[in-house]
């Protein structure tokens, strides 16, 4: 059942992380305007279970009074309300209080802050904290986020003693151009499953200002601006997807065997094989397989 959507509220971002799914860059086009917010959250009403409404990006602080201007709204409907943000507007404690104001005065329910490696560590953990602590003066919840660079360690359940990657990057978008060189690999045929996502009956989708509804980023349901976002959802059916029905059926190596792709090279773990098999699937199925943004396409 669906409970949660995640406003993609702009690719853009003041970073261009090496382990970003999304390929989010300075450079990077695709924001959602007010009117558009407005139609997602109407749809949502026909719904009738979304619980939750996160904005994210990209960085959506870059366009604060459209992201203030969204957790209004859906407060208004009744559902709870989340942000994802760097913290690049954090300069000091002060700063961050007028920042964080008016979402304390509309209730944002959660505030998650990505900090890691990836964003500059020292720099990312100072703007955090001071955002935590001014959070935390104005009655807001707040939490972080922080993604470990790849590392090896012994499989568990794969192959006795062969070694696999653990950390929290998913191997899709940038970080199969960045993060994978030196890893080590698996054999396709063990890539059987989608680990990571809900693709028969997902919670929560993702929404960008292009339309797509994504079940897994670069996976797409369809396009909202071309079928009511409520219609997607009830006649969503994963078996007829041409890409979830594989990934559900045998995972990547599923949807690889289905279409006959055999992409070159070696590959770390389920997502970076099922990215790759993707990418080479993209012009036949280009209303399911989107935005090129994602696949580093544009």
């Amino acid at each position: 059942m669906l409970t949660g959507i995640h406003f993609l509220l702009t690719y853009s971002c003041t970073y261009e992380c090496d382990h970003c799914f999304l390929y989010s860059s300075p450079r990077a086009e695709g924001t959602f305007t007010i009117e558009q917010i407005r139609s997602v959250l109407d749809e949502m009403d026909k719904i009738g279970t979304i619980e939750w409404v996160y904005f994210e990006g990209g960085e959506p602080f870059l366009y604060y009074p459209v992201m203030v201007e969204g957790v209004r709204l859906a407060k208004e409907k009744g559902c709870k309300a989340g942000i994802v943000s760097n913290s690049y507007w954090a300069h000091s404690e002060a700063d961050c209080e007028l920042w964080l104001k008016a979402l304390a005065k509309l209730k944002l329910d959660n505030l998650s802050l990505s900090f890691d490696e990836f964003h500059g560590r020292e720099e990312s953990e100072e703007a955090a904290k001071w955002t935590l602590e001014a959070a935390k003066k104005l009655g807001l919840s707040a939490g972080s986020i922080c993604i470990e660079g790849p590392s090896v360690k012994p499989a568990e359940g794969i192959g006795k003693g062969e070694p696999v990657v653990g950390g929290g990057v998913m191997f899709k978008g940038r970080a199969v151009e960045k993060l994978t060189e030196g890893l080590p690999t698996r054999p396709i045929e063990s890539f059987k499953t989608c680990p990571h996502e809900e693709l028969v009956s997902p919670s929560r989708v993702h929404i960008d200002s292009f339309g797509n509804v994504h079940v897994c980023q670069g996976i797409s349901m369809g396009n909202m601006w071309k079928k009511p976002l409520s219609e997607l959802i009830e006649q969503y059916d994963h078996h007829k997807h041409p890409i979830t029905g594989p990934l559900v059926e045998g995972g990547p190596a599923r949807l690889a065997e289905t279409y006959s792709i055999k992409p070159e090279g070696e590959f770390v773990e389920e997502c970076h094989y099922c990215y790759e098999v993707r990418k080479r699937l993209i012009d036949r199925f280009p209303e399911y397989l989107c935005p090129g943004l994602v696949y580093g396409l544009e």
